[in-house]
C-alpha cells in the first residue's frame, strides 16, 4: 500500500457539486492499493497513519501524534498511486481492482476510526474533487515495502 499523507488546516472532498467528507486540523490521506496487499498492509499502513508525530510540539519541534493533536483523518482512494509512468500514457496494471481494493480501503478506515479518530472518506471509483490547506507543509509518502 502507499499513502502521502500531508498535514492540513482543513480539507474536503466533493462528489458530484457536493461536500461528501470535511474536516478541520489532520491528515489528508491519499491510499493507493497495490494488486498484491493483504489485510496485514492495511493494518501496517493504518497503525503508521495514526503514530505518525509531525504535529509541533510547545518548542516548535515535529513531535506529538495525531491523536495527541486533536488531529481529524481524511481518507481518500487513490489508485494512481500505483501508476506506471515510463511511457507518457501511465499504466495502472499494479493498481488493485476494486473487488481487492475495497474491502482493503475499508479495513484501513475502519483501523483508524477503532483508534478513535474522526474519519473522512471519498467514495471509490468516484470523480472527486479534493481540496486542502496544507500546513507547513509536511507532506510524508509512506509505502509498506518500505515499512
Amino acid at each position: 500500500m502507499r499513502a502521502v499523507v500531508t498535514r492540513v488546516r482543513s480539507a474536503s472532498v466533493s462528489i458530484g457539486g457536493a461536500v461528501k467528507a470535511s474536516m478541520g486540523k489532520g491528515f489528508l490521506v491519499l491510499l493507493g492499493v497495490s494488486v498484491d496487499d493483504t489485510e496485514a498492509e492495511a493494518r501496517k499502513i493504518a497503525d503508521k497513519i495514526c503514530g505518525l508525530r509531525v504535529f509541533e510540539d510547545e518548542n516548535g519541534k515535529m513531535n506529538v501524534s495525531p491523536a495527541d493533536a486533536g488531529a481529524e483523518l481524511l481518507i481518500v482512494s487513490q489508485f494512481t498511486l500505483y501508476a506506471d509512468a515510463k511511457s507518457r500514457r501511465p499504466g495502472f496494471t499494479r493498481a488493485a481492482r476494486p473487488e481487492t481494493a475495497v474491502p482493503l480501503y475499508d479495513l484501513v478506515i475502519s483501523e483508524c476510526r477503532s483508534r478513535g479518530f474522526r474519519v473522512g472518506t471519498g467514495e471509490f471509483g468516484a470523480e472527486m474533487l479534493v481540496e486542502s490547506v496544507n500546513d507547513g507543509p509536511v507532506t510524508i509518502i509512506l509505502n509498506t515495502e518500505e515499512l
